[in-house]
């Protein structure tokens, strides 16, 4: 690889998307470059299924050139960020359509929400969150994004196969009953743009001075949809664990939806879309400690 995609990158992106995109994108990586007239400015980084590299724009600026694969969850991504065009998100600067690359504001990468939460604690770290998707769901989803309504409807369809199959001890139920709230909901599906991975980790601060913040949400994986279906990033991702966790759980529940400006009872209703979403998932990929952890957010809830 060159050194604009270090070794440990590499491998770690080759793992989620394949060794041929992965061996590709030197060449991308340079093509974008010359064509934004970036300098790159630092060491590269990587999510799980993006190249992240800090560059300096002709005007010495500093931004972020950002390479994924082209798939039904990343689609969206610029779409969305041009229509919150700064308002809790990151700013989109440029994209190219045919390659999927996005050129955008750089931010403090050193500074996230998560690395906060030993200092201000969880519970402002659940407001912060909810905040921020009040001010993402505020904006109706644009046209072509995947909508909420068909995703629910699949869901459901692929949960019952699972129950016909005989699903593990202790989860049948559980299905059916998740289900069937999916099956209801579904009907009003909501219009609203969804971030639909906003975890504390995906809450960056603004570079000092940028008059921005102060913290910004990155890497949507967008849709269109009832806000209600935001919940359960915030809520999974440090998951109280031990006595206590689900008083802690419905505490986080109610800081999110007070934040957010949700109604609790259709909130619920689709956190549990959710849970049954990462179950199906779960169970079709042979992940039983996801499934437990799901099981334990859902009685939570009261489910």
């Amino acid at each position: 690889m060159s050194a604009l995609v270090p070794d440990r990158v590499a491998a770690a992106l080759a793992r989620s998307c394949g060794p041929a995109w992965v061996a590709d994108l030197p060449r991308r990586a340079a093509e974008r470059l010359d064509a934004w007239n970036l300098t790159p400015a630092g060491a590269a980084m990587h999510g799980v299924v993006a190249l992240v590299l800090p560059v300096t724009r002709s005007d010495g600026r500093p931004a972020v050139l950002k390479l994924q694969p082209v798939d039904e969850e990343t689609r969206g991504e610029p779409d969305a960020l041009r229509a919150w065009d700064g308002r809790g998100a990151v700013l989109l600067l440029d994209r190219d359509p045919a390659s999927g690359a996005l050129l955008l504001e750089a931010l403090d990468h050193t500074r996230d929400l998560d690395s906060t939460v030993g200092t201000h604690g969880i519970d402002r770290a659940a407001e912060v969150v909810g905040g921020l998707l009040a001010c993402l769901n505020a904006v109706p989803g644009p046209a072509g994004l995947r909508r909420l309504g068909p995703m629910t409807l699949r869901l459901v369809e692929r949960a019952r196969a699972l129950e016909a199959a005989g699903p593990p001890a202790g989860t049948a139920a559980a299905l059916d009953r998740w289900a069937g709230v999916a099956a209801d909901v579904a009907a009003e599906p909501g219009d609203r743009l969804l971030h639909w991975d906003l975890h504390y980790q995906n809450v960056l601060a603004p570079l000092p001075g940028a008059g921005r913040g102060p913290w910004l949400a990155i890497d949507p994986k967008p849709l269109a949809g009832d806000p209600g279906y935001e919940l359960l990033p915030a809520l999974w991702n440090r998951a109280p664990r031990g006595p206590g966790a689900a008083r802690l759980l419905r505490r986080r529940f109610d800081l999110l939806t007070d934040a957010a400006g949700l109604d609790r009872d259709r909130a619920r209703s689709w956190t549990l879309v959710r849970v049954l979403e990462n179950t199906v998932w779960s169970l079709e990929e042979g992940d039983p400690a996801r499934t437990g952890e799901m099981l334990a957010i859902a009685r939570a809830l009261g489910s």
